[in-house]
């Protein structure tokens, strides 16, 4: 199966996963292959182009690759360990690679951002190279300006903590995998043949294209562990206070938000239930910029969408259970499936669209399947979730995943079960499918201005002018 629920939904930090938890994976996987060699370098040089070189320091590129070098992976490094160890590198210049040496490396000095520049298969493009093999008898040679290096490896970030080396950018995105499942699916009207064919739904059709590789207990204990890890980003979020990293000061406003609901309970305000939403995505997407422990869903810019929802579900829905979650998630894979193999989940590649967008579908798609509907009603609430974020710019002032991102991700949230409920009431039938707006989203992507697509070179982060933001190294 080209790709599974546990993709999809990936445990890691913020406060990007294309951005960090990709070049992260990217850069222990550099790692790996030097100590597969037998490689000892005297010198790691890496080179970011296009939005991981325009966005490096807002995004955490520059530390997420540091942490890869240093053995890290975005679903079990510490964050809060994470900062001092790449604080330690910097100040000293040394590094420690997997296993050993230690090399000379200074971020500014190793870590290259092309502003301007970007690769041409995917603008999230990076490129890892080795200098100089150190041991007995071996004088090194480790300069980049005029040795040549002993290894290099491109790999491209494409979206949701996704990872290709140049050998695998053919024309697809994803490269298939190579084990047969009983019902294969890359649009939607070939999910709902199978739907219509078995009698189940979605969710089902997910759950026995898992199976190929997972037991079912397997596959339930390792959604329910997903949704613990969202649980617990939320819980942290709402604990947290003060002001979010980054030169902002994008105060957090979730602490707050959850006195505020915790004291008006009771009261019958009929938008009470939508406020927690907000709470849930803003406590989620707070946690994210913080470069806290989060669950991609698809992507970290994303992350507060599905949460959000599934706390609605569990919260709200009289009869919700951990059988419901597993299903709601199961669906909404298989949504995100459809956005992944027909368009991109990668906000470099086509904007907010296919990160908010995606993730609106995804939990709309999610909570149709659990509050009853049919694989039809499934189809349509994602189709409405993704049709009314078509054309979604990514903006992020000052390159962080703050304004607007945040926000945005609480409107989506709301907008997602909006879509459920309206698709619900409704008998399936629309007049946009959701293929057709997922070919939309892409050919909207393709024509949109590469500064609305996560370079933070217009929109809001155009015209809101931060301060206090580290400068990015540049070479046009």
């Amino acid at each position: 199966m080209a790709i599974s629920v546990f993709d999809l939904f990936k445990v890691g930090i913020g406060p990007s996963s294309s951005h960090t938890v990709g070049p992260m994976r990217a850069a222990l996987l550099f790692t790996e292959e030097l100590t597969e060699r037998g490689i000892t370098p005297a010198r790691v040089r890496v080179e970011l182009f296009g939005s991981l070189g325009a966005t490096g320091h807002g995004h955490g590129t520059v530390t997420a690759v540091m942490l890869g070098l240093q053995g890290h992976a975005p679903d079990t490094v510490d964050p809060r360990a994470a900062g001092p160890s790449v604080q330690q590198v910097a100040s000293t210049h040394r590094l420690t690679l997997p296993g050993g040496p230690t090399i000379d490396f200074d971020p500014d000095r190793d870590i290259v951002l092309h502003r301007r520049r970007r690769l041409d298969f995917h603008t999230n493009g990076m490129q890892f190279h080795a200098y100089g093999e150190t041991g007995p008898g071996i004088a090194p040679e480790a300069d980049p300006e005029t040795a040549e290096p002993v290894l290099s490896r491109t790999y491209f970030s494409v979206g949701g903590g996704f990872i290709l080396g140049e050998d695998e950018t053919g024309e697809q995105a994803v490269v298939p995998d190579s084990t047969p499942v009983p019902y294969p699916f890359r649009t939607a009207a070939e999910l709902l043949a199978h739907t219509r064919a078995t009698g189940r739904s979605i969710s089902w059709i997910m759950l026995q294209n898992e199976l190929v590789q997972r037991t079912e207990q397997q596959v339930r204990d390792g959604l329910l562990h997903i949704w613990s890890v969202m649980r617990e980003c939320v819980d942290q979020g709402c604990r947290a206070t003060g002001v979010l990293p980054g030169g902002l000061k994008v105060r957090r406003r979730a602490h707050t938000l959850h006195q505020q609901l915790l004291a008006a309970d009771g009261t019958g305000d009929p938008l009470h239930a939508m406020e927690w939403i907000t709470l849930y995505a803003l406590a989620v997407n707070e946690e994210n910029a913080a470069g806290g422990r989060v669950v991609t869903a698809p992507t970290n810019g994303a992350a507060g969408i599905v949460p959000a929802v599934l706390h609605y579900y569990r919260r709200f829905v009289p009869g919700a259970d951990d059988d419901g979650v597993v299903r709601f998630l199961l669906a909404a894979a298989a949504i995100g499936i459809l956005f992944k193999e027909g368009a991109s989940i990668s906000g470099a590649e086509v904007g907010c669209q296919g990160e908010v967008g995606s993730a609106c579908a995804m939990a709309a798609g999610g909570l149709a399947e659990v509050l009853g509907g049919t694989a039809e009603h499934v189809e349509n609430a994602a189709e409405i979730g993704i049709e009314h974020n078509l054309g979604l710019t990514c903006d992020p002032v000052g390159g962080l995943v703050q304004i607007p991102c945040i926000e945005r991700n609480a409107v989506a949230s709301v907008k997602a079960i909006t879509a459920a409920r309206m698709a619900i009431l409704g008998d399936g039938q629309h007049h946009v499918s959701l293929d057709k707006a997922i070919r939309t989203m892409r050919e909207t992507g393709a024509d949109m201005s590469v500064k609305y697509k996560e370079t933070a070179r217009g929109g809001l982060a155009l015209h809101v002018i931060p301060v206090n933001i580290p400068v990015n190294i540049v070479e046009c």
